[in-house]
């Protein structure tokens, strides 16, 4: 049996590797394709296998282009740095293809225990089978599947990130968006994944939350964004060793990008207070995610199985006198003082906003204002909170439908 050994010369380039000479010849024992692996193993990260199955299979497909060769089959013995090239052939009952298949009888011709389906050598190929021509088309082949091989091993590398946080370097400055140097990839943060507050220049490091990956042309494309929920969530599991450790779980989270956000937590651990825990000494912690944030305010809650109970720690900072559920229509009716109502409602809405969205209930403010005086003022719309006077009545404009679950990312 004839082992052709393929040896190649490979250099390092910024867009990939490159084969400045490739030549098949006979060998008994050579460690230049060995080591030509092992050395894009360690460049590229692609394992070994795989780049001797691609390497087999590249090789085997420029034979294949040459008229005549369909049924040529390449195998490497990555040890011994060595390739054998063989004519094989299928055994079959009906040839439907004579140029890769052969009946039983010519089989055993062939090889005497040769049974159907068997892959039959008629044939073994030396040094003068591939050709200049064959060489040249092998070699562009095969720096093709390379570079298909680096960037599936890529992009598995960043698929398995979807849903966590990654570090890049800002590289550009896009009218739509800001692209991130990973090293072996880029990331897209669209403007519409960015803080209104936040400001990027050229060399900065910025942390984002991985969205989505995409197979692209020129690699893998991966998707971040720093206004989603779940960055927020991650940035707390940085900061808080029992949020990390699931000791304290966050339960759900409503978030207005670089504005404010409410955090509900719960405690898995008796004794431990799980906002305490969040918030840390002095708030060192939540302080932490805020500066990361660009000074976006972050109301940390405890959350209640109770759904007024939960409402009512929701509209933090205000006090409520009392929540009314009505669960049927999903709207909580929450009575505060007088003089909280507008620290309920928030400026333009917002905290109640943010407590319905985190709560999945509808919210109904009112006053404890007398009845009769109550009932003088008109009806309030979603979102007019601003134009009404003290003691009228505010629905959020939340999605009545929606359950704390569908609140939470």
């Amino acid at each position: 049996m004839t082992w052709v050994t393929p040896t190649f010369f490979f250099r390092s380039a910024a867009t990939g590797c490159r084969a400045s000479n490739m030549s098949l010849e006979v060998h008994h024992m050579s460690r230049d394709f060995v080591g030509a692996l092992l050395q894009l193993n360690a460049e590229k990260g692609v394992p070994r296998e795989q780049l001797i199955l691609t390497i087999s299979d590249a090789i085997e497909s420029a034979y294949r282009r040459i008229p005549g060769n369909e049924d040529v089959r390449v195998r490497i013995d990555p040890e011994r740095g060595e390739m054998l090239v063989t004519r094989e052939r299928r055994c079959v009952a009906v040839v439907e293809d004579p140029l890769t298949e052969m009946t039983l009888d010519e089989a055993r011709a062939i090889k005497p225990d040769a049974e159907l389906g068997d892959e039959v050598v008629t044939e073994q190929l030396g040094q003068d089978a591939f050709g200049r021509i064959g060489a040249q088309t092998a070699k562009q082949v095969v720096l093709q599947r390379l570079r298909e091989a680096e960037r599936d091993v890529v992009y598995d590398q960043f698929a398995s990130r979807e849903g966590d946080l990654i570090t890049g370097t800002v590289n550009r400055v896009e009218p739509r968006a800001i692209i991130l140097d990973l090293g072996k990839a880029e990331a897209i943060l669209a403007t519409t994944e960015q803080s209104p507050v936040e400001h990027y220049r050229i060399g900065q490091n910025v942390k984002a939350f991985v969205l989505e990956v995409r197979r692209g042309p020129k690699g893998p494309q991966v998707l971040v964004s720093r206004t989603h929920k779940g960055f927020l969530r991650r940035l707390f599991e940085l900061e808080v060793p029992e949020i990390h450790a699931g000791t304290v779980e966050i339960k759900a989270i409503a978030r207005e990008p670089g504005s404010r956000s409410k955090v509900a937590v719960a405690s898995r651990q008796v004794g431990l207070d799980p906002v305490g825990a969040t918030v840390g000494q002095r708030g060192a912690r939540v302080q932490a995610v805020v500066a990361e944030l660009a000074g976006e305010k972050i109301d940390v809650i405890e959350w209640h199985e109770d759904p007024a109970v939960f409402v009512a720690k929701a509209l933090s900072p205000a006090q409520v006198v009392a929540v009314h559920i009505d669960e049927e229509h999903r709207i909580a009716n929450v009575i505060v003082p007088e003089k909280m109502l507008s620290l309920a409602i928030g400026r333009e809405g917002q905290n109640a906003r943010l407590a319905a969205k985190m709560t999945g209930w509808r919210i109904d403010i009112r006053s404890d204002a007398p009845v009769h005086e109550a009932a003088a003022l008109p009806a309030a719309a979603p979102g007019d909170a601003l134009d009404l006077p003290a003691a009228a009545a505010v629905e959020t404009p939340a999605v009545a439908d929606a359950p704390a679950a569908e609140v939470t990312p």
